[in-house]
Formats: structure tokens, sequence, C-alpha cells
């Protein structure tokens, strides 16, 4: 029997310590997750940096090295105090999901393999799984799907998963300028563009419009109600506006939903209007594309058919682990406009035997996140996805009307999501002051949001643990932490 070679040992050594730190970190893992889930403990591991960086000792591991299986324990032991419990029913705070196994396993998988597959020879399988994915949120968007490649690529839908809602948001406008500006890429961007946003959106998208070189003068904000959501008879005002500024609409941007709220536009008569007026309709779908796969959910996203494109973050309600965005094309070849120039050091054409993601991405050394995507679809099934965000929304609902019949607290609107604003007392600064004390203390764990001129206190309903009893002890912490318990 040959001997193995001295290389051959020294990887065998060093995955046999690997073997026995990912055992233990499974099972402190696996205990933490089911403390989360009884709400033992903390929400959220907040702490001082300076007291963070003490205790894991960062300074000594990053100057000497040497952490072995015994010393990784210890460190993961204190890590975890540290992370947020996104498990725990008092965590909730932001749109970020609580992961599943199966997306984590795809994590540990691409950890090992580290497959950068925007080239399909650098990753055939991640690649050709991308590209179901995309196929399978194409059609529940109710677009024409991806033929195979080789065969006509024009006439259908596209997509691209990349790291996160604000790339893809930025993708989907950079295609937007290409098509009422297309040489823009080899000119520059022209001046006389616009593109108009509903009275709240995510920062990403007015980051993006200054990145692509508009400027934020460009900037055009919809007319809406109080609570921000579009009014779409007053779409044609803003409209007129622009052009009686002399310039061109290079995009209208909606929300589905919104980040601050929940709160929906309404899809279906912006997609009409912009339809009519032939201007680029791009939804800002992050947090609430997941719907799509939710029976009772699906009619907060009529209309988003229309769209021209639109981003669907799955790291936020198909559970997920961060980051993984799609952006969606209605017309793929908008990919081909946005992105112009070439690289003849990279095999990117694609055939009838490969399929490259790149040309679609900002990105060229890009993580295998469709992995992730597809064990969480293969192993636990859209039903049960679809069922959990029916679930979540409906629990907002229930909070919210035992929130609003509570003396002393408000609720500005009926939830559409499983995101939630309210308030307690009338002091704007109460709510801030309340937020911090709650995060302090980490029991639990929210966030504020500005909401027609005022302060509020915001719930995203993220965790399956989070339920009624949870609501009212976070009601009866607040009133203790405003001094009125």
């Amino acid at each position: 029997m040959p001997q193995p070679t001295r290389n051959q040992g020294a990887i065998n050594s060093e995955f046999e310590e690997f073997q026995n730190a990912a055992s233990d970190a499974l099972a402190r893992l696996r205990t933490e997750i089911e403390n989360q889930q009884a709400g033992s403990g903390p929400a959220t591991g907040y702490a001082p940096i300076r007291q963070i960086l003490d205790t894991l000792r960062v300074q000594h591991w990053i100057d000497k090295g040497g952490m072995d299986a015994r010393s990784f324990d210890s460190f993961l032991e204190h890590y975890l105090r540290y992370s947020v419990k996104f498990h725990h029913p008092g965590y909730i705070a932001h749109q970020v999901s609580v992961p599943g196994f199966p997306g984590a396993l795809a994590a540990l998988v691409n950890g090992f393999t580290n497959n950068p597959m925007a080239i399909f020879e650098m990753g055939a399988g991640a690649a050709s799984l991308e590209f179901a994915v995309i196929n399978w949120m194409l059609g529940k968007v109710g677009w024409p799907l991806q033929p195979l490649p080789g065969g006509d690529q024009r006439d259908h839908a596209g997509g691209v998963l990349t790291h996160g809602g604000s790339l893809g948001n930025l993708t989907a406008l950079l295609a937007a300028r290409a098509r009422v500006a297309p040489d823009a890429w080899q000119q520059g961007v022209p001046g006389d563009l616009a593109v108009m946003v509903p009275p709240v959106s995510h920062y990403s998208v007015d980051r993006a419009v200054s990145i692509l070189g508009l400027g934020s003068d460009s900037i055009y904000q919809l007319p809406g109600n109080s609570l921000g959501v579009i009014d779409a008879d007053g779409l044609a005002g803003t409209l007129q506006k622009v052009r009686a500024d002399g310039r061109r609409c290079m995009a209208l941007v909606a929300n589905a939903c919104a980040t601050a709220t929940g709160l929906h536009d309404p899809l279906r008569k912006v997609g009409e209007f912009c339809n009519e007026h032939d201007i680029w309709f791009h939804v800002d779908a992050c947090h609430g594309a997941t719907a799509l796969i939710a029976p009772g959910s699906r009619k907060y996203l009529d209309g988003i058919e229309l769209a021209d494109s639109l981003v669907w973050d799955t790291h936020k309600m198909m559970q997920v682990p961060v980051l993984c965005a799609a952006v969606l094309l209605r017309d793929v070849m908008g990919f081909s406009y946005a992105f112009q120039q070439e690289a003849n050091y990279l095999p990117i054409g694609d055939d009838e035997e490969r399929y490259s993601p790149m040309p679609r991405a900002v990105e060229c050394t890009k993580a295998a996140l469709s992995l992730k995507v597809f064990l969480t679809l293969a192993w636990w099934g859209e039903a049960r996805l679809g069922a959990y965000v029916d679930d979540r929304y409906a629990a907002a609902r229930r909070f919210y009307e035992i929130i609003r019949h509570r003396p002393g607290f408000e609720c500005p609107y009926v939830p559409e999501s499983n995101i939630l604003c309210f308030r307690y007392g009338s002091d704007d600064k109460l709510q801030d002051a309340i937020r911090e004390r709650l995060l302090r203390e980490g029991s639990f764990h929210i966030t504020t949001a500005t909401v027609a001129g005022k302060r509020y206190l915001r719930l995203t309903v993220m965790s399956p643990q989070t339920e009624a009893r949870t609501i009212e002890q976070l009601l009866d912490a607040i009133e203790r932490v405003a001094g009125t318990r």
C-alpha cells in the first residue's frame, strides 16, 4: 500500500483538525440555536467595541496566530455572545433572515469548494444552478423563461444573482440608463436624465443614482399619501415637471414593500402609467418579492409583472443566509446594453454547453450564491417557504391589534407585510431613548423609523418564535423603561 506523501499527510492532519473544530462548533451552535428559540438569554449581543476586542483577544490572535480546535471553541463561545440572535423571539429588528440549515450547509460547501462561478468553467455546477434558480424566479413573476444556452437568446426575461439588494438596484438602474442613453457607456452620462422615486425609498436607490453619474438633483420625488405610498393619480404631474425642467425620465421606482413601513406601492397602476409613457419601471422588491410564493400575500404584488426590472433578496424572507439577491429583467438584452465592455482574457461567451452569469453582473469574482437558494428550495420546498411568509405577515397583523388596543400606544397603519411601526406616547425623542435602553438590556432588539414626520418604534417579525406573548412582554418592557411602570 503506497505511503501518503508529506503533503498528503499535512492535508489529512489539517482536515482532521477541521473536523474536530467543526464537530465542537456544530454542537455549540445547536445549543445556541435551541437556547435562542426558547427565548433563553438576550436577543442581541450588543457591547462596546473595546470590550468585544478585548474579550475575543483579537490583537493576540492577529499578532501570534496559533489558534487550534480547543482555543477556537473558547473563541466561538465568546464570539456567539456578541452575535445577534435571529432565532430568538425577541429579535424583531432588521430585515435579515432567520437562516435555515440548508443554506448554512451550502455556505459550508461553498467555503471549501470556493468556486468563483461568474465564468462557467470556474464553477459549472453553481452556474447551472443559478440558471435554474433564476428561471424559477422568472416564472413566479410571470415572465418568459430563459432557454438553455445555444438557442434564441432574445425575446425572454433573464436575471443574475448578486451580493445584495444595493448592487441589485444599481444593476437594474444601469440597464434603465442604457435604454434611454445608449451612448452613456462610451461618452458619459447626459445631463438631462431624471429618476422618479417614491416619497420613501431605500437609500441604495439614491446612492445608485449618484454612482451612475446622474447626481442627486436628478431625483424627483413622486406624490404620495402621508405614509409614503405612491399616489398613482399624481404621476402625470411629476412627469410633466420633469419634462418642463428639460429632462428625460430614465426610470420610475416603486416599493414592494417600503423598508420603513412594509407598505406596498400600487404596482399595477404605476406599471400601466409607465407602459403608457414608455418609462422604465423598476420595482424594489427586495423584501416583498418572496410573497410571490405565498398564497395569502401574493395579492400585494399585483401588477409586478409589468415591471421592466425588479430586485428580490432571498436573504430576507426565503430564510437564505446573507447575502443573496436576484436582479431580474423582463428583457434579457437589457444586461447586454448595461455592461458593454469585453475582457479578452475571460472565456465568457455562452454556447450550447456553457452559461456564464458574469456579463450580467458587477462582480467578476462572484460567490456560488445559487447553491444556498437551491438547497433551501430542494430541502424545504416552495410551499413551506410560502407558508412561512403568510404566517409572519399574519402575525404582524395580530400584533397590530394587540398594540393599538394597549393604552398609550398607537399604530399609524394596518400592516401589509411583517413590518409594523408603532409608538408609545407623543414624544419623538422618547422612541429613540426606548430603543436604546432595550438594545443595551438585550431582551428585545427593535429599530425605529420616521413615518409621516413622526418618530416610531419599528418591528420586523422574522423569527417563527415571535408570538403574541413576546409582544405583550415587549410592551411591558417599553412601559418600564419609559418610567410608567
